[in-house]
């Protein structure tokens, strides 16, 4: 075999060393500020189909959140949006959208609670929002979603419209 086209093994290893932790650091950055922030936004996409049986209704709101709804919170939720839910997270510097502030009254009231449910039960991409928001509904059942819910409202302290 002629040694020009005779394939180099320790070359072949070498650009799949280099080549695998450079497509992990890619993967890893898909979400970070620096590399999306010029990019323009995708439209919105369509409302995802309403399901055929109706979420049960959420439990009174002046309970407060429970130890169990809390350490849910912290499981799930405190990555990115802090331990105190104030959007900064561990992982809120890596996400080009920042994570929700659930203690910024402002914007919380202008949401319903089922626009608050349906974004932690399908996510955010499913609901017009940052596509980073993973969806729970796969992960958490409905009364759980609707204890965070009610938890959030208490770290806001204010109301649905």
């Amino acid at each position: 075999m002629d040694p020009l086209t005779r394939p180099r093994p320790i070359l072949i290893r070498l650009a799949i060393a280099l080549l695998g932790p450079l497509l992990l650091a890619l993967l890893f950055l898909a979400c970070g500020r620096e590399e999306n922030a010029a990019r323009p936004e995708a439209p919105a996409p369509p409302p995802a189909p309403v399901a055929e049986a109706p979420a049960p209704p959420a439990p009174p709101k002046a309970e407060p959140a429970s130890a169990e709804t809390r350490a849910t919170y912290q499981w799930y939720c405190a990555q990115c949006h802090g331990v105190k839910g104030k959007g900064n997270g561990i992982n809120a510097k890596w996400l080009t959208v920042p994570p929700r502030d659930h203690t910024k009254a402002e914007y919380l009231e202008t949401r319903t609670d089922q626009q608050l449910f349906d974004a932690i039960q399908q996510g955010g991409l499913a609901v017009g929002r940052a596509p980073c928001m993973p969806r729970w509904g796969d992960t958490l059942d409905e009364k759980t979603i609707h204890a965070l819910v009610r938890y959030i409202r208490e770290l806001c302290e204010c109301e649905a419209i």
